[in-house]
């Protein structure tokens, strides 16, 4: 069976520009880390700060725990979304490094971003993601019943 025998164009890679826009527009995401030899995967909610000095970076609140723990041991990590509609599919990735920031300016910056998780407990701490790297691809879905 090839690529195209259902009348589906093969997997597209998105670029960079519809990454971000993606991001942008999706409520909630995933972030993989790795500490003490073990991988972990939170959903976070989360903005896009497109006015990042070198380019965007992405903005998310959490609370002190193993997240924030995590993030202290080691810095890199894995952000990811995906979504889709009846006609098609998408996955973004983002990797980068992840930084816990507390000066008021910067603070007050990011809340008038409104990033508001959806967890009841307080998420009074914020960090960045300052990617690396981003790339996404997209696909067309089998038509229902097909």
């Amino acid at each position: 069976m090839n690529d195209t025998e259902e009348g589906r164009t093969p997997t597209r890679s998105l670029s960079e520009a519809d990454c971000w826009e993606r991001l942008s527009r999706a409520p909630y995401g995933r972030i993989a880390m790795a500490a003490g030899g073990e991988v972990d995967i939170f959903p976070v909610n989360h903005v896009v700060d497109a006015s990042g000095a070198n380019g965007p970076v992405i903005v998310f609140r959490t609370a002190a725990g193993t997240k924030l723990l995590e993030l202290t041991i080691r810095h890199g990590v894995a952000f990811q979304i995906d979504g889709f509609s009846d006609t098609e599919a998408f996955s973004v990735v983002v990797k980068g490094t992840a930084e816990e920031f507390d000066r008021q300016s910067e603070i007050e910056a990011a809340e008038a971003l409104g990033v508001t998780p959806w967890a009841p407990e307080s998420k009074d701490r914020w960090v960045r993601i300052i990617p690396s790297e981003v790339h996404g691809r997209e696909f067309d879905r089998a038509p229902a019943g097909g």
